[in-house]
């Protein structure tokens, strides 16, 4: 694979890093310990800039280029919070933290991105300025969003930014990619519907939340296969269904059910919620009950711009030998807010033939490190070039 020497060499090095992050995980905005090692590393490398608490526990470290004629800034970021999840690998290097796992591989993002960060600082070989962003609480707490909020575009004067993510199931080191909407936006809903309720042998004197609750979990369905465009991506799923009663003999008050929504567009977004609401409000009064409904919307969409895709599977072809078209993916990323700011793209680099990420048998593939590496030191050098 021709990947840059220089990682090649740097490989144990930066898989040490790769496997102390992965026993020392750590959730959401709780970076405290990732940060503090990723900021000692970078200055350690001799970065210009290094500041701490973008986004609440977010790192940037900022890379001048030996000759700065062109004015561009590109922006490269990694991912650094785990999990929820009991670590099931039995590896040497496991987690230490109960309830806490590395379980998506950001661990491996993170190191790759302190690898590229390291190699960039030594050479200086492009004509611009190199923002590396190392951001907490990717999965669910949208601290992506929030380092946008704390005005890091503007502040280092961001003009680009790439990402990119592992994938299991994907030969070891190779690329995939795809313009316009990539990941889908991830919304969730909180339904619960008040009926009367009372003892199961006389159901006549009762308003039953159950036969509510189960008319809606089987009637959301319909907004896929028949309020949405057949070519267009719906998902709603219930993935949660409690009554207040936990008797056998008795029909309860309320049911609460919870689940999430997954859509690749806007207009899909909004009439998945409309028909929510729509759906479940006709149930209740079908059957004499009520139901409040809470829509709560999460990522964005996330859309890589057309020329930045482009150019991103180009780097990876020099780099893999190819570059794939990605599918379309239901889950959501929180870099579509940095994507919202700016143009830019996000790949996909294969992770082998390994458990599936969210699963605690789950492991980041170090022999991916190079060609992540290279590909993220091939943005800079290719988009700035030299002077």
């Amino acid at each position: 694979m021709p990947v840059k020497n220089r990682f090649a060499e740097l490989q144990d090095e930066i898989t040490a890093w790769r496997r102390d992050l992965h026993e020392n995980p750590e959730i959401l905005f709780e970076t405290h310990r990732t940060s503090a090692v990723v900021a000692e590393r970078l200055k350690e490398f001799g970065c210009d800039e290094i500041v701490t608490g973008i986004g609440r526990t977010g790192v940037v470290g900022v890379i001048k280029g030996k000759t700065d004629t062109s004015g561009k800034v590109i922006g490269l970021r990694a991912d650094m919070d785990a999990l929820p999840i009991h670590e099931q690998t039995g590896l040497e290097y496991k987690s230490k933290i109960d309830g806490a796992m590395h379980a998506c591989g950001h661990d491996g993002h993170t190191a790759m991105l302190l690898g590229a960060a390291k190699y960039l600082s030594e050479t200086r070989n492009f004509d611009g300025t190199v923002v590396v962003i190392f951001q907490p609480a990717e999965e669910g707490g949208g601290g992506g969003r929030e380092m946008c909020e704390d005005g890091m575009m503007d502040r280092w004067g961001i003009q680009e930014v790439y990402g990119m993510h592992n994938w299991p199931g994907r030969p070891v080191g190779s690329f995939a990619i795809r313009p316009g909407a990539f990941f889908a936006a991830t919304d969730q809903f909180d339904i619960t519907f008040e009926g009367k309720g009372g003892h199961a042998a006389k159901p006549q004197e009762t308003v039953d939340t159950t036969v509510m609750a189960s008319q809606a979990v089987l009637a959301l369905q319909t907004i896929a296969s028949r309020n949405a465009d057949p070519i267009d991506q719906v998902v709603v799923s219930v993935t949660s269904f409690e009554t207040s009663s936990k008797a056998f003999n008795v029909i309860p008050q309320r049911v609460h059910l919870k689940g999430t929504v997954r859509t690749m567009s806007t207009e899909m977004r909004d009439l998945a919620e409309t028909r929510i609401k729509s759906i479940c409000s006709g149930i209740a009064g079908t059957f004499g009950g009520s139901v409040e409904v809470k829509y709560f919307r999460g990522y964005p969409v996330m859309v890589n711009h057309e020329d930045q895709t482009e150019f991103a599977a180009e780097v990876a072809k020099a780099v893999s030998g190819g570059c794939d078209e990605a599918p379309l993916v239901m889950g959501g990323e929180d870099f579509a807010f940095m994507l919202e700011e700016r143009p830019g793209a996000y790949i996909l680099v294969g992770n082998g033939d390994s458990a599936s990420v969210h699963h605690p048998e789950y492991n980041f593939n170090d022999e991916a490190i190079p060609a992540g590496c290279s590909w993220w030191a091939e943005i800079v050098e290719r988009r700035m070039p030299a002077a």
